[in-house]
C-alpha cells in the first residue's frame, strides 16, 4: 500500500483532542522513524525512492496518527480537515475563535451592519444597537423595507416602506447587540431550550435560532462562544467536509439532525459553515455572511 495513502486513511477520520501533550507525540514519532530507519534496511541498489517496507509504512502511520490525535491544531497546524469528523471539536474551535475576536460593544445610537449572500442575491440589514432606532433591510432586488425602533413603548406603523403619519403600535425594543444572553454555553442551551421556535425536541428548530443570533446581531465575544458551545450540545449533529457557503468560501461544516416531522426525501439539513483555518463563523450553505461591522447610521457601510 502506498504510505501516503495509509496515512491519510489514518489520519482523516480522527479527531483533534482539546488538549495534548506534543512533546510526548513528537518523541513517539522520531522514536518510530528511527525504529524504521534501522529494522528495515534494504540494499541500496534494491531500494525504490520514497518507498518504506510494510512495516516501517504501517508503524510510521500509527506514529504520525498519534501525533494528530493529541496535539491540538494550533500546534501542530494540520488543516481543520482531520478535526471534522468531530463536530463536537469543529464547534468547541468555534466557540474559542469567537472568544478571541474584538468584542468593542457600539455605542446606543448606532447601527449593526450586515451583508449576506443569499441564492437571489445580497441582502443589507441596519438594526439598531440598541433597538430604538429605525433601522431598514434591503433587499437583493433593492426594495427597502423600514424596521421601526421601538421608543417609549410605541412604534411607528408603516404602509409599505412609508409611515402612517402620526400611527403608532405597541412594542418591544429588539436591539440588535445582545447583551441580555448567557455567556456560558450550560445557561445558553438552557435558554435556547426555552424560547427555541420548533416543538420539544425539534433541534433543527433550534439550528435555526442559532443561526438568527449568528448571522444579523452583533454578540458580545463570550456570548458568541456560549452559543456554539451550546450548539455542541445538540445530539445528532454531523461534520461535513470540504464544504462552501453560499458565497463560495470553503469550510467545516456542521449540520443538525432533521426535524421531526420533516421528510427526509425531501427536506435538506443546513450545513452551517466555519473557516477551515481560523474556525470564524461563515454563514451556510444557503446564507453567507459577507460583511458585518457597526456604523453611525442606517444606510452606511463600514
Amino acid at each position: 500500500m502506498d504510505e501516503l495513502q495509509l496515512i491519510a486513511e489514518r489520519t482523516g477520520s480522527v479527531p483533534l483532542a482539546e488538549s495534548g501533550a506534543l512533546g510526548s507525540a513528537r518523541a513517539r514519532l522520531m522514536a518510530e522513524i528511527a525504529r524504521t530507519g534501522t529494522e528495515n534496511v534494504v540494499p541500496l541498489k534494491k531500494r525504490r525512492r520514497w518507498a518504506w517496507t510494510g512495516a516501517g509504512a504501517v508503524g510510521l502511520a500509527a506514529a504520525i496518527t498519534a501525533v494528530v490525535t493529541l496535539a491540538p491544531i494550533e500546534k501542530v497546524g494540520l488543516e481543520p480537515t482531520a478535526a471534522v469528523a468531530d463536530p463536537v471539536v469543529v464547534l468547541r474551535n468555534a466557540a474559542a475563535a469567537a472568544l478571541k475576536a474584538p468584542g468593542t460593544p457600539p455605542k446606543p445610537d448606532q447601527f449593526v451592519y450586515t451583508k449576506t449572500k443569499q441564492p437571489d442575491g445580497e441582502r443589507e440589514a441596519w438594526l439598531s444597537a440598541d433597538g430604538t432606532r429605525d433601522g431598514r433591510i434591503k433587499m437583493a432586488d433593492g426594495s427597502l423595507f423600514p424596521l421601526p425602533g421601538c421608543r417609549d413603548g410605541r412604534g411607528q406603523v408603516y404602509k409599505g416602506d412609508q409611515p402612517l403619519k402620526g400611527v403608532t403600535e405597541p412594542c418591544t425594543p429588539s436591539p440588535a447587540y445582545r447583551t441580555d444572553l448567557p455567556a456560558d454555553a450550560e445557561a445558553m442551551f438552557a435558554y435556547l431550550n426555552a424560547h427555541h421556535s420548533g416543538e420539544t425536541g425539534d433541534y433543527n428548530a433550534m439550528g435555526k435560532d442559532i443561526l438568527a443570533l449568528a448571522n444579523e446581531n452583533l454578540l458580545p465575544p463570550a456570548v458568541r462562544a456560549a452559543l456554539f458551545g451550546a450548539a455542541a450540545k445538540v445530539p445528532g449533529l454531523r461534520a461535513v467536509d470540504h464544504t462552501e457557503d453560499a458565497a463560495g468560501r470553503p469550510g467545516v461544516g456542521i449540520t443538525w439532525p432533521l426535524g421531526p416531522h420533516d421528510d427526509p426525501k425531501v427536506a435538506k439539513p443546513v450545513v452551517i459553515v466555519f473557516a477551515a483555518d481560523t474556525f470564524l463563523y461563515l454563514g451556510t450553505n444557503s446564507t453567507a455572511v459577507t460583511a458585518s461591522g457597526v456604523v453611525d447610521e442606517a444606510g452606511q457601510r463600514p
